[in-house]
């Protein structure tokens, strides 16, 4: 059944032609229709337009969007939906003082999620996971990438990619999986990280490659974590297997992470909370995305991404949530979208670009999601009756959200 929206206030990130992404001052347009229509067929955009060029009927089914607006469903490039349990003590343990490295060092952090995971079975993982992609997908997400990183020995990180494939199969959205093996150097291999960094390159990741589990290589480059040598090692090895890298950096330190991911051709760069001039010259003329997650900067009380110089300075930026039990317990990229203006001093179509359009080129997805252009996915958003687009990331804590659809269906 094809599904007419029609008399939409306003049909937003409209693109006659597909973009890979918007960078610079080009963020700060936002393309749209006044006064629109916008028709879903066989699970794509079939046409849109003003309502003085509304096609004649055809047995649609028609649904009247006065006073509402339209979008393409957000695009959320980075997050680790796929985890066991939570670590709300965490969260009790930095009120009271205790910073995010000596609640890792205390046993805490990206470990005892691995611990937790590795006891729990693929079927409760499953189920887990599944609903949290579920309350995502009704706030909005449309496009997701999912990393491993919990399981931190073969066995586990495998459970994970082999769950984040039965999430591909069961819910039609495009989901992409990111292998981030090296996440943490697990207690087993305390003081002898330069055996785990072998472990995963010449056993995990063939593993992974032979099972086709994943579509990228991630590591968290960062003090205490991982290294630039490492950065590089984990890279290369994921790269000889097909996988592309999509890097944690810059969360709390500047080490050359952002450079050393653009040299290895990097899809994104993700974080990106501290960033000095060198970072930034990287990032010009290289086909990475950086990616902010601000809600990880709230949840955590660390320093915002420096929108404000990214984009300043000619380059792209993407949206995403981080969704995890450590740092970021929140999919909610309407959160995330008020946030880039709250707190990052992004304008509304900024934000809106870096959510859809840019988000979809963080996952290599900007040829089936993230804009309102014919022949792509019909993943959509429709809002409530609202004044202006602007009010959705000024009400922060409103859901605007009145229906999500999904290759043309309604959730």
């Amino acid at each position: 059944m094809a599904i007419l929206l029609k008399n939409i206030k306003q049909l937003l990130q409209v693109r006659e032609a597909t973009v890979d992404k918007v960078s610079g001052k080009d963020m700060k347009h936002l393309p749209k229709i006044d006064n629109a229509f916008l028709l879903m067929e066989n699970g794509v955009i079939s046409d849109f337009g003003p309502m003085s060029q509304l096609p004649e009927s055809k047995n649609f089914e028609e649904i009247d969007c006065t006073g509402r607006f339209v979008l393409p469903s957000w695009c959320d490039s980075h997050t680790h939906i796929v985890y066991a349990g939570n670590r709300e003590q965490e969260f009790v343990d930095r009120i009271n003082g205790l910073s995010y490295e000596e609640i890792a060092n205390k046993g805490g952090g990206i470990v005892n999620s691995a611990e937790k995971l590795q006891q729990t079975s693929i079927e409760d993982l499953y189920q887990q996971s599944a609903k949290r992609l579920e309350q995502v997908m009704a706030l909005g997400t449309g496009a997701v990438e999912i990393k491993s990183g919990y399981g931190l020995t073969t066995e586990a990180e495998l459970k994970m990619l082999k769950v984040i494939k039965q999430l591909k199969d069961k819910y039609n959205i495009p989901i992409k999986a990111t292998f981030l093996g090296a996440h943490a150097v697990p207690k087993e291999f305390k003081g002898n990280k330069k055996g785990y960094l072998k472990l995963i390159a010449e056993e995990m990741l063939p593993k992974i490659a032979e099972l086709q589990l994943a579509d990228y290589i991630d590591i968290f480059c960062e003090k205490g974590y991982f290294d630039l040598d490492d950065t590089n090692y984990i890279l290369s090895a994921g790269k000889s297997h097909g996988l592309t890298p999509k890097v944690h950096v810059n969360q709390f330190n500047s080490i050359g992470g952002v450079k050393a991911s653009v040299d290895q051709g990097a899809l994104s760069v993700d974080h990106l909370e501290v960033m000095t001039a060198e970072d930034i010259d990287a990032l010009k003329n290289a086909t990475t995305m950086p990616v902010a997650l601000p809600s990880c900067s709230l949840f955590l009380s660390i320093p915002y991404t420096p929108a404000r110089k990214l984009i300043d300075a000619g380059l792209p930026l993407a949206l995403a949530t981080d969704f995890n039990p450590g740092s970021t317990p929140s999919g909610n990229m309407n959160l995330v979208v008020s946030l880039a203006s709250i707190k990052m001093n992004m304008t509304p179509e900024e934000a809106i670009n870096a959510a859809t359009i840019n988000g979809a080129y963080a996952m290599g997805l900007s040829n089936e999601v993230g804009s309102i252009t014919k022949g792509k996915k019909a993943n959509i958003i429709l809002t409530n009756p609202i004044p202006s687009y602007g009010y959705l990331p000024y009400s922060f804590g409103e859901n605007c959200i009145a229906s999500v659809f999904v290759n043309g269906k309604i959730l």
